[in-house]
């Protein structure tokens, strides 16, 4: 009888210990000491073994030995998913592992910078979220996934709407470009749609000629002005009627989109250069956006200020000179080459 009892005993305390052990590997805190969460990226098709170092690289694991048992003790270790995480100071292994194999991530900060190009973007797409940049210009390229966005290939860069958004780091190329198109739709609202049928413009249309206030304008004061300069060249808003928009940005875009390189000063020959982009060439505007206009750039071609002015040049401190005649447009553009002319010579001297 006392051998059955110590038998008994014994094994209530194995039974102890072992739920302790239990215990300690799921339910005590297994994160050093840090204030505020810590987070890490977990790529596809990573083994078991892939996921605990990269935790343990990130700073989340206090015992990354604890952390392998608790996982073959619950047998999730097979379960966990892809994606980014974060745990806060005194997680525990079985918060770790549970929210892992349920995949609840946490959201990652893409921003999108304004007048950029598709390269800009699949840069920042592939630095901040798990896609491929060709990826994101192949989306981008793609005719019926535009037309599913209601647009069209050669509008749909416009629409990558410049802010700050949360993604999940899972989010593939396709649907980065459709949040990011989405956003933009919630953007544009009923007043904006109204304004732009004030002006006979359709929003493609406003989109483009953002494009190319946004390239133009270096101060955010100037979009307004320089919006009204080609609406009244666009519309023949004066008395000069419609002309051709003339806008430098787009035969550097055309230029670039040529020769594959990077902006440098034009000359005189390259507004002859061909291109369906070239606004010294063709009438109206150009059949897409030349980047992703900025909200304000935007705005600013829907509330363009209405004046008289039909030219305008670079003043050399980031501001222009606007003009009503082709002969005050000659002679300020003349101070602005003379200027140019003094500051070449005083770099090479």
């Amino acid at each position: 009888m006392k051998l059955l009892l110590r038998l008994v005993l014994a094994a209530l305390a194995l039974g102890l210990i072992a739920a302790l052990a239990v215990y300690w590997l799921l339910f005590m805190p297994n994160t050093p000491d840090y204030d505020g969460f810590r987070g890490t990226k977990l790529p596809q098709g990573a083994s078991f073994e892939v996921i605990a170092d990269s935790l343990d690289s990130a700073g989340l694991l206090a015992s990354p030995t604890s952390f392998e048992w608790a996982a073959t003790l619950t047998g999730w270790g097979r379960q966990l998913k892809p994606g980014y995480y974060r745990f806060e100071g005194g997680a525990r292994n079985w918060d770790i592992l549970r929210k892992i194999r349920a995949g609840r991530q946490d959201p990652v900060r893409v921003t999108v910078p304004p007048g950029t190009r598709p390269g800009v973007l699949a840069a920042v797409l592939r630095r901040d979220l798990d896609v491929d940049s060709a990826a994101v210009h192949e989306a981008l390229l793609d005719p019926t996934f535009a037309a599913e966005l209601g647009t069209d290939a050669a509008h749909l860069f416009g629409y990558m709407r410049p802010n700050s958004f949360d993604l999940y780091w899972t989010t593939d190329a396709r649907g980065a470009v459709q949040r990011l198109k989405e956003e933009w739709d919630r953007f544009w609202t009923e007043d904006m749609q109204r304004k732009a049928e004030a002006l006979g413009l359709n929003r493609d249309e406003v989109v483009t000629m953002a494009s190319i206030v946004e390239w133009e304008a270096r101060l955010p004061e100037e979009r307004p002005r320089i919006a009204g300069v080609y609406l009244n060249r666009l519309l023949g808003r004066t008395r000069a009627g419609r002309m051709r928009l003339q806008a430098d940005p787009t035969v550097q875009y055309a230029l670039m989109q040529a020769e594959g390189g990077r902006m440098r000063r034009l000359l005189f020959e390259d507004y002859g250069f061909p291109s369906p982009y070239n606004t010294y060439q063709i009438d109206g505007l150009p059949p897409g956006p030349i980047n992703n206009p900025s909200e304000s750039s935007v705005r600013a071609v829907l509330d363009a200020e209405e004046h008289d002015y039909l030219y305008f040049v670079a003043t050399g401190d980031g501001t222009h000179t606007f003009s009503r005649t082709l002969r005050e447009h000659n002679n300020a553009a003349e101070r602005y080459r003379a200027l140019m002319r003094e500051r070449r010579r005083q770099q090479a001297n």
